[in-house]
């Protein structure tokens, strides 16, 4: 990035153009509640933020500390360039980006009444009453209390009412929750990534055998729940693959290192040192970095990275013999 131009403010309206804030944009006095905040372009703020409205007309930008917003967090639909949030973000109400030619990246959690993205990467969770992903990549879980619509993207989990798919939707847990039965588009894919061998993947090696993708039948994979108590009743469906989970956990699948990366990725900025994967087919050490694993996810599911299918049978004969 540019050399930046340091700024001091105190104003109710702050445009930010090549900037760099090097404490927090907080409010002082009751007038400031209502003040709005414009990142042009290029642009740092290494505390927090808090605004009434906060739009981000370009990248590259980056956000050190935690942003709280009470209207709204807006990205540009045209906006270029990186743009990062290195801590958790709120919003009163709704974070939106219909962005699809920048690489926004949030690494912690999302809070808000309504999130909207396109082409976003979130290394923690997102946390809504109303939850719209088109393209993007959550290595956490989408968490929403009325609606989850997701199209073209890989999740961790899902928990929500209603949900509907389209497209293609990859899982990185074994399980995720819905109320009423999932609606789908025709032709929609359903696949389950616990049981391949990401670490490989990651490191560019060949894959273990018996590791793999699982391809979901959102209807086969359906198990139906009826929780009662003395006043109430409650359906809940879970889409699962976790039988041949287990079958696999009597097997060695730590090799894999999916637990290792899933949880370096979803601490994102959080990790007080880098890890790595060990070395490769060439004898380099492989480390593990937010933006290399947002790479790497994206490649997954744009298909640039194969992941070989897996068919889930195996024979419990041989399992229980090397347990001897």
């Amino acid at each position: 990035m540019k050399e930046l131009k340091e700024l001091v403010f105190n104003e109710n309206n702050i445009q930010l153009n090549g900037n760099l804030v090097k404490g927090s944009i907080l409010p002082e006095k009751m007038a400031e509640l209502g003040r709005n905040i414009t990142i042009q372009a290029d642009s740092v703020i290494e505390g927090a933020v808090y605004s009434y409205k906060l739009e981000i007309q370009n990248g590259k930008t980056e956000f050190h500390g935690p942003v709280f917003t009470q209207l709204e967090l807006f990205v540009n639909s045209d906006a270029l360039g990186d743009i990062i949030f290195h801590k958790c973000v709120g919003s009163a109400n709704s974070v939106v980006s219909r962005a699809t030619k920048c690489n926004l990246s949030f690494y912690s959690d999302i809070n808000a009444k309504k999130v909207t993205l396109f082409n976003a990467f979130v290394a923690g969770s997102i946390y809504a009453d109303e939850v719209t992903l088109q393209n993007c990549v959550v290595i956490g879980g989408v968490f929403s209390t009325q609606t989850a619509d997701i199209t073209n993207s890989i999740v961790g989990t899902f928990n929500s009412p209603s949900v509907k798919v389209a497209d293609q939707l990859i899982m990185l847990l074994p399980s995720a929750f819905s109320v009423e039965k999932i609606i789908t588009l025709p032709g929609t894919k359903f696949y389950n990534l616990s049981l391949a061998d990401l670490g490989s993947l990651y490191k560019g090696s060949k894959q273990t055998p018996n590791s793999g993708r699982i391809e979901m039948d959102i209807n086969a994979d359906e198990i139906k729940t009826v929780l009662t108590n003395n006043e109430t009743q409650k359906t809940l469906r879970s889409y699962t693959v976790v039988g041949k989970v287990l079958a696999a956990d009597l097997m060695d699948i730590d090799k894999f290192q999916n637990h290792f990366l899933l949880t370096s990725a979803s601490l994102g900025s959080q990790l007080l040192k880098n890890y790595d994967l060990g070395l490769n087919s060439k004898g380099e050490t492989v480390t593990i970095t937010t933006e290399k694993i947002r790479s790497f996810f994206f490649d997954i599911l744009n298909g640039k990275i194969e992941i070989q299918y897996i068919d889930g049978k195996f024979n419990l004969s041989e399992i229980t013999g090397k347990m001897k």
